[in-house]
């Protein structure tokens, strides 16, 4: 098996693309493997899987978790189709405030890391959508919080009006009302 790594515009935001190997069956994927995704440059070492159903038109996010269990993500599909997004909160990066959207469907082998810095959130397109992630650190309640869906200075196109979001989603600050805990420091920003 084999993995694909392609940096997005935001750095540090990777398009993972896995080899499927179908049949009259189905289909095998690895969904992980760590020796190939060190070498495609994500350097997370994840400790917790993570698993969400929701329903067409669900948007939910953008969630991050502050430091110092600030979380990578790996995202994927496992039924039906999302529109995930990340935006950068990282002072110093020359992407700061910038989103990049990807569409993830069930049965085309693709995932998305997001490194620890980037808001995440994602709007079911499908009827219904299961995602599997795995982060890099564990969930901590008090240190869980996000953005703005909707925020204007970022300027997300979602491709489907008037979501269905948590209450505690339409209460998010805006970016400019926080002072990210993030920081760009390597360049690459995993």
């Amino acid at each position: 098996m084999s993995f694909r790594f392609q940096e997005l515009e935001i750095p540090g935001m990777i398009l993972v693309e896995g080899t499927l190997r179908e049949d009259e069956r189905g289909f095998f994927q690895e969904s992980y493997k760590r020796s190939a995704f060190l070498e495609g440059g994500i350097r997370g070492e994840f400790v917790q899987d993570n698993f969400a159903h929701s329903v067409k038109g669900v948007l939910r996010g953008l969630h991050f978790q502050d430091p110092p269990k600030a979380q990578g993500k790996l995202v994927r599909v496992s039924r039906g189709v999302v529109w995930d997004v990340g935006v950068d909160l990282r002072v110093g990066s020359p992407s700061f405030g910038a989103w990049v959207g990807v569409e993830l469907a069930e049965g085309e082998g693709k995932m998305l890391y997001l490194p620890p810095g980037l808001a995440h959130g994602y709007l079911v397109l499908s009827e219904k959508a299961d995602l599997a992630y795995k982060v890099t650190a564990e969930y901590a309640p008090e240190l869980d919080t996000g953005i703005r869906w909707d925020d204007p200075e970022i300027g997300i196109e979602w491709p489907l009006p008037d979501p269905l979001l948590s209450q505690k989603d339409v209460e998010l600050p805006f970016l400019k009302e926080i002072q990210s805990p993030f920081s760009f420091l390597d360049g690459k920003g995993r």
